[in-house]
């Protein structure tokens, strides 16, 4: 059973930073691909950023240049470093992981909220 649990949400400041975490259990199957998501109250989920087992990344265009995500492959974890945040970035931000089948497993969310 692939677990994917998000971390890191919160409360900020417009200018603002935080963090997310995202760890991956319970799969044998290497990771390909991890993917930061986010969903507005009454928008579509919007990829944020991915990277791929590579380094590949790409970034919406909105958030480029502010938001920068990584990953530790040893944790199977993937990280989401968001700068400068803006009150449209508030939404629930979910982590989404592909393995090496193409299979792929969603968190449960973490709330952000950025505050004017």
């Amino acid at each position: 059973q692939v677990q994917v649990v998000e971390s890191g949400g919160g409360l900020v400041q417009v200018g603002g930073s935080l963090r997310l975490s995202c760890a991956a259990s319970g799969s044998t199957l290497p990771i390909s691909t991890f993917a930061w998501y986010r969903q507005a109250p009454g928008n579509q989920r919007d990829r944020v950023a991915i990277i791929t087992s590579s380094g590949y990344t790409n970034y919406a265009d909105s958030v480029k240049g502010r938001f920068t995500i990584s990953r530790d492959n040893a944790k199977n974890t993937v990280y989401l470093q968001m700068n400068s945040l803006k009150p449209e970035d508030t939404a629930v931000y979910y982590c989404k992981i592909v393995d090496s089948t193409l299979s792929y497993y969603w968190g449960q969310g973490t709330q952000v909220t950025v505050s004017s």
